[in-house]
């Protein structure tokens, strides 16, 4: 597995990140853990998860981070782990968002679920437009000076709220912010216009999620209806599985079997190809998808390619 700088920061990470919103939810522990052992086995180094995975589950709001914590003792200094903070995690208008109250209250609760010391990156899941940027990274600052966060990120945001905040933490002398986690993929390449040079601009690392909309670039699924998954029955059927998109998705297809490659490689091949991109992640409900996923991460574009494939 390669390892990456993430953005300008010393901290690597492994190409393919281990995406968890599946933890405690779809997956129990047993589940969860052989899952957790096959990423370990090919190298993936990154995970990632969140403070409001698991809801729904049995466990609740905070599952997915509490799962992890029983699942990762006893080798918890083999990964560079990821949470975030900010959606809410109840109905109370003080359980959510970037506040310096939350962003204390949060972390000891993270840390606390996880049964860790410390979290290597700690990211704003959204932005908190009722808090000021210098609340929001003061906080973190604080967290870093004290040992509880290594390193921190933010994620969706646009490209000015990424100026921002960088220029704040600079002019304050606080702890920059090193990463940029968006919804980034073949179909979603909107951001390239603003939000990427924004990331290479402040040296921030960008780590893209729903790499295969939500299994939409796998291929598996095809017009008509006749696919059947969680995508196909789910919510965001009708925005991704569109007329225009299985087009789409039939040229990239040709692109990468021109190319003796599938659809999969290059759906990560093609993130990956991207020097500013840190880790891909990738969520799995089983072993053979983490395989599956570290296989196709494999593949990198030359720059011919990435210049005509930017066509498609």
């Amino acid at each position: 597995m390669e390892l990456r700088r993430l953005g300008r920061s010393g901290l690597m990470v492994s190409a393919v990140g281990l995406g968890t919103n599946n933890f405690a939810g779809r997956l129990h522990d047993e589940a969860a853990r052989l899952v957790l052992n096959e990423a370990a086995e090919q190298g993936v180094t990154f995970i990632d998860t969140a403070d409001v995975y698991g809801r729904g589950s049995e466990e609740g709001t905070g599952g997915s981070e509490s799962q992890l914590g029983r699942l990762l003792a006893g080798r918890r200094t083999r990964f560079v782990l990821a949470t975030k903070f900010g959606l809410p995690m109840t109905e109370s208008l003080l359980e959510h968002g970037a506040s310096r109250r939350w962003i204390v209250a949060e972390a000891e609760n993270s840390l606390r679920r996880l049964r860790t010391d410390y979290i290597d990156l700690y990211q704003i899941h959204y932005p908190d437009p009722e808090t000021p940027i210098d609340e929001t990274l003061r906080a973190l600052d604080d967290l870093v000076s004290s040992g509880k966060v290594r390193y921190v990120g933010h994620s969706n945001f646009a490209a000015w709220q990424i100026a921002d905040a960088d220029w704040t933490a600079r002019t304050e002398h606080l702890a920059r912010p090193i990463s940029a986690q968006m919804h980034y993929n073949l179909l979603t390449r909107g951001i390239t216009a603003e939000v990427i040079p924004a990331c290479a601009a402040h040296g921030l690392g960008v780590i893209p999620y729903f790499p295969l909309e939500s299994g939409f670039l796998t291929g598996k699924y095809v017009p008509a209806g006749s696919g059947r998954g969680r995508l196909a029955e789910g919510p965001r059927a009708a925005e991704i599985m569109t007329e225009s998109n299985f087009e789409r998705i039939a040229a990239f297809g040709g692109f990468a079997a021109e190319r003796s490659h599938s659809l999969l490689d290059l759906a990560f091949g093609w993130l990956l190809s991207q020097p500013i991109v840190g880790s891909v992640i990738a969520s799995a409900s089983t072993p053979e998808q983490v395989r599956a996923n570290v296989a196709a991460a494999e593949w990198r574009l030359p720059p011919a390619d990435m210049e005509s494939f930017g066509a498609l």
